[in-house]
């Protein structure tokens, strides 16, 4: 199947996308959710073997097939790693039928102006020709705004799409994500500077170009509903943010057009105890409610 194909299964497919890209810091909080303390392991290196492990097994699941989940965000070690025998991206699409993306950000300065922009990424070309060449559609990349400054959230947005711009060169889908942090007092006016300024850069994209948006979920319903039907954007994806599976999927319900790319939500309830029956249920499970919130709308 070809990138055509892959477009149209994440413009059109129903389902969700499943973000299996937590880095070196976030890891050891996703293993200790997944049951496994920092006392497991003595290097970096074996954290993240246990990591790949975890994500493995969910890409094994009987549940985690393109029926439901139709894009899949990796972290760098994981594109560059195997399943079942194969690189992990062709095992996603040509096994699963879930098409492949990867985290390219390498973190997040310190904040300026109520945000925290990305860190530069000097090997971002190169990172980005590794990615076509292991058949990886799109990337991702990560921002975060803590407060509605009209300053910060502009300068965020513009990083997002310069650093965008070169990704779509590199003939990848770039997916945008200035995430709004949820526990901010002044959420929906950052969500209202927010949407005023993805709007402006849309507007500036040539014909030909798109994007897709990962967002949080907003304090009003349908927030962002011009943005799901801007014509520069293939789709428009939401975190979880911290809220839990229920209270993201409520949420999610509410808002039409947008679909699900939980990481924490995703894998809530899973542990590296439970038998393979037990797993597979809870991930099923999992799957099915982020599944029924994202096509709700």
């Amino acid at each position: 199947m070809s990138k055509t194909d892959q477009t149209a299964k994440i413009r059109d497919g129903n389902g969700f996308i499943a973000a299996l890209d937590q880095s070196g810091g976030s890891t050891p909080k996703a293993l200790r959710l997944y049951g496994i303390d920092e006392d497991a392991y003595a290097s970096e290196a074996e954290m993240f073997d246990l990591m790949h492990a975890m994500r493995s097994r969910i890409a094994q699941a009987p549940a985690f097939t393109g029926d439901k989940v139709i894009g899949a965000i990796l972290f760098e070690m994981t594109m560059d790693r195997q399943i079942s025998g194969m690189p992990t991206a062709h095992y996603m699409w040509n096994e699963r039928g879930v098409v492949p993306f990867l985290k390219v950000d390498k973190g997040l300065a310190e904040e300026t102006d109520g945000v925290r922009l990305m860190k530069p990424m000097p090997d971002l070309e190169a990172l980005l020709s590794r990615a076509v060449a292991a058949g990886v559609f799109g990337t991702k990349m990560r921002s975060v705004i803590d407060a509605a400054n009209a300053t910060g959230i502009a300068a965020s947005v513009a990083q997002q799409f310069e650093v965008g711009a070169v990704i779509r060169a590199h003939g990848l889908m770039p997916i945008i994500e200035p995430e709004v942090t949820i526990s901010i007092t002044d959420k929906a006016e950052a969500e209202d500077i927010l949407k005023e300024q993805i709007t402006r850069h849309l507007d500036a994209l040539p014909d030909d170009q798109q994007v897709m948006l990962k967002l949080t979920l907003p304090e009003t319903a349908n927030h962002y509903r011009s943005l799901v039907d801007h014509p520069r954007v293939l789709r428009v994806v939401a975190l979880s943010g911290g809220y839990s599976r229920d209270e993201a999927n409520d949420r999610l319900a509410q808002n039409k057009g947008m679909v699900a790319s939980f990481s924490r939500a995703l894998t809530e309830g899973l542990s590296a105890q439970q038998s393979d029956a037990t797993f597979n249920a809870a991930i099923s499970e999992s799957i099915e409610s982020i599944y029924q919130a994202s096509v709700a709308g």
